[in-house]
């Protein structure tokens, strides 16, 4: 099968198209014929190497697992022993060790039936994504509070924004000014250009999927009682990148009543499923910038660390 492969840490240019054989499910996992694959964050960070710590997981020298990508939306191709919820033809989503290739094996507890209203690059849109902007928001936002989402046009941001609006909050987004109109469109009240613009205070929620503002700034926007999500973000270094805002805001904690929390998101089943019921609903629609054919999955990689890209970017393989 084609696959792109990485055989050593380093930019969008280690990355190159292969031929690889067809993995085979083991028990408990399922074979995907892939159809669209996103692109987020880890991607980069699993490319790169960064931070060092990760390599501990990942492969001190190279990874382990050469094939990158980790959303994916496709359908059952076969299926190991002990798996019943899921059989050879259906459409399903979620996440996977290697998805930008032709085929994928996953447990079949990481995928879950594709949301009917969605197309293939809509559904793998979301696994990564909007799980770690359901974890920022959810038993957070009650009907009525204020809530700030920093970086509200990207992947995380832009689900994070649909979602606090879907839960009842009043929200604003902060983004580039060419993009302003964007997260209106994704249902934002107000919109701030990170730029130009002052985000003002008293926000019960504050979801920074990536934002530079110092802790300090931030603690000063929150209402007495908010609470302050750190999703991503850049800082930290070679050892920390991608964890180091997380890390410092648990350890500098919040003012009184204040919480300030890094979030370490994690994709599951039910998580998923509550996913596809809102996207069925209407309540979340995955913003697709940009579909990539395989062969170019490095430039999808290199649009996607641009900053130009306006929610998410995909790689649609069949």
């Amino acid at each position: 099968m084609k696959a792109v492969i990485q055989n050593r840490y380093g930019e969008a240019g280690v990355l190159r198209l292969a031929e690889i054989d067809t993995p085979t499910p083991a028990a408990g996992e399922v074979l995907i014929r892939v159809r669209a694959a996103g692109v987020d964050q880890g991607v980069w960070h699993l490319m790169s190497g960064l931070p060092y710590l990760g390599r501990l997981a990942f492969g001190l020298r190279r990874p382990k697992n050469p094939v990158r990508g980790r959303e994916v939306a496709g359908t059952i191709e076969s299926v190991g022993a002990d798996v019943t919820n899921l059989t050879v033809g259906d459409a399903v989503f979620g996440t996977c060790g290697g998805s930008f290739a032709e085929f994928a094996v996953t447990k079949a507890d990481r995928v879950v039936a594709k949301p009917a209203n969605l197309d293939f690059e809509q559904a793998a849109a979301m696994p990564v994504s909007a799980c770690a902007a359901l974890l920022a928001v959810r038993d957070r936002v009650h009907p009525g509070d204020r809530v700030l989402v920093l970086g509200a046009s990207g992947g995380v941001g832009g689900f994070a924004v649909q979602l606090a609006k879907h839960f009842g909050g009043e929200v604003t987004g902060v983004a580039s000014g060419t993009k302003l109109d964007f997260v209106r469109d994704l249902g934002a009240d107000q919109v701030v250009d990170y730029a130009t613009g002052h985000i003002g205070a008293g926000f019960d929620l504050i979801v920074d999927t990536g934002g530079r503002r110092p802790l300090a700034t931030l603690r000063k926007a929150l209402s007495p009682e908010g609470t302050l999500v750190i999703v991503g973000g850049e800082g930290g270094g070679k050892v920390l990148q991608g964890f180091g805002r997380q890390l410092r805001a648990m350890l500098v904690g919040g003012r009184g009543r204040q919480k300030l929390i890094g979030l370490m998101s994690a994709e599951k089943a039910e998580d998923l499923r509550v996913l596809a019921a809102l996207a069925e609903a209407g309540a979340i629609r995955p913003a697709v910038d940009r579909s990539f054919p395989l062969a170019e999955t490095a430039a999808a990689v290199r649009y996607l660390r641009s900053g130009a890209v306006r929610g998410k970017v995909v790689v649609s393989v069949h």
